[in-house]
């Protein structure tokens, strides 16, 4: 009783932190915006299957939903920063167990529960209900629809409860989980090598879709449940009473980065991250969603316009997705802390975009890394340039769109489509500008001139709006 109760209560109070932020109407259409963007994806399957079989595309549309799940399943990784920090200063449902004789694990398997069905909704069932409505167009079987409803809802759960698993081993223990990860790694090579098992019988998910059995179902069902399970009984929270201490570092680092315009800023941001659970870890592990996605993106448009450079094509969506390495800045950290001070919302958002420059050095690596493999080294430079320029660009369009709060905004139908409006248009004029020649992708370095404009316009703005401090 007091778990469902936990649960309505929680889902009640994720509407109504979001619907107060933005209206009702604003944070309803969301999944209906994405409901339309799927459909028009969807009625590019006949292209699609052109150049990639069938086969290959459904392989891909199971690993985009595990991956997708992965995102969001590190609760075990997160769980003691989020009720430490975030949760509690706002005082919501999920730090009542400080207050009420509720168990942490009680608490969580709500949490879990809540997050997997919110998500669910507002990220996996759009796409499958855009598949089902171009399908009609396009003449596709109905039953398909139903049939992937339950195997990418699978797929994203079973990526979810692993991830959750996976990161509460880390919480307890770094060795544990490399351990771990290489006792799976030898299964699953053994399992590819020795036995010679298929690649979609490893994945639980993908095999009910090709022999749509009772028993792929249920092994889908236990893993996932069994892995969500050992992952909530063994989460685990600190509460801030528990003291940690750590040496001043806080005065070198800041002497340190004095060249900055906002040395102090800077150094509190690499603290916190150093810091926190994961510590730039979390960053390095959760940019594995956008690579994952990036390369799925890339083996889509190298098919349908052969002409383009793959390095070209990866450094401009890789600029694109770091972005997310500036909502992590954001992530746990509000203007509440700094209101009593001297400064202003544009002063913060200033130093969290000094950090994030520091920090592009992890697409930056990615970047060499990807033009090695390509074996395209000498396209390097000019991929750099495009990368430099639109990333900048990028992160400049989520300032002005979204502040300090992009993890809470975006969510907003008018803030996702203006940055997708504003976003995408540049990346499509970069990647046809490649088309003649790979070389000329440099001239996104061009995009630092309207990202500097909307920086200042930016922090202008969020200057002059009232900071939600909760």
């Amino acid at each position: 009783m007091a778990l469902y109760t936990l649960f309505a209560a929680m889902l009640k109070e994720e509407w109504r932190v979001h619907s107060a932020l933005f209206g009702h109407l604003g944070f309803a259409l969301l999944p209906f915006t994405l409901v339309f963007f799927a459909a028009l994806g969807a009625l590019m399957l006949p292209v699609f299957t052109r150049h990639i079989d069938t086969g290959t595309l459904v392989a891909i549309a199971h690993l985009a939903f595990g991956l997708m799940g992965m995102t969001i399943g590190a609760f075990g990784l997160l769980g003691r920063e989020a009720l430490n920090r975030r949760f509690g200063q706002a005082s919501m449902i999920a730090y009542a167990s400080r207050t009420f004789p509720v168990s942490n694990r009680t608490i969580m398997t709500a949490f879990f529960a809540k997050e997997t069905l919110y998500y669910f909704c507002f990220w996996v069932l759009p796409p499958i209900i855009g598949f089902g409505i171009a399908s009609v167009v396009l003449g596709i079987p109905r039953a398909l629809t139903p049939l992937f409803l339950v195997s990418l809802g699978l797929s994203f759960l079973f990526g979810l409860s692993a991830v959750f698993l996976l990161s509460t081993v880390y919480a307890h223990s770094r060795r544990a989980l490399l351990v771990l990860m290489g006792l799976l790694a030898l299964g699953t090579a053994a399992a590819l090598g020795a036995t010679g098992t298929p690649v979609e019988a490893l994945f639980p998910p993908l095999a009910f879709f090709h022999d749509r059995s009772a028993a792929s179902l249920l092994i889908s069902l236990l893993a996932s449940g069994a892995m969500a399970a050992a992952g909530i009984w063994f989460v685990q929270v600190e509460y801030t009473g528990a003291a940690r201490h750590y040496p001043n570092a806080f005065r070198p680092l800041t002497a340190t980065l004095s060249r900055l315009r906002t040395p102090h800023f800077v150094a509190k941001d690499l603290l916190d991250l150093k810091r926190s659970e994961g510590g730039l870890g979390k960053i390095l592990f959760s940019f594995l969603f956008p690579i994952g996605i990036i390369w799925l993106l890339l083996e889509v448009l190298l098919f349908i316009l052969p002409g383009l450079n793959a390095l070209a094509v990866f450094a401009i969506l890789l600029a694109a997705f770091s972005t997310t390495i500036y909502n992590w800045l954001t992530e746990f950290d509000d203007f509440a802390p700094y209101a009593f001070f001297p400064v202003t919302p544009g002063d913060v958002i200033r130093a969290k975009l000094q950090t994030y420059l520091m920090l592009t050095i992890i697409p930056v690596a990615t970047l060499v890394i990807a033009a090695a493999g390509f074996g395209q080294m000498d396209r390097l430079l000019p991929s750099l340039l495009a990368f430099a320029g639109l990333s900048s660009y990028a992160v400049a369009v989520v300032v002005y769109c979204a502040g300090l709060q992009p993890n809470i905004l975006l969510y907003n139908t008018r803030t996702l489509l203006s940055f997708i409006g504003l976003v995408a248009p540049a990346m499509l004029a970069l990647i046809f500008i490649s088309l003649p020649d790979p070389r000329l992708v440099a001239a996104g370095i061009v995009l630092v001139l309207p990202a500097a404009l909307l920086v200042d316009r930016g922090e202008r703005r969020w200057s002059q709006v009232e900071q939600r401090l909760f």
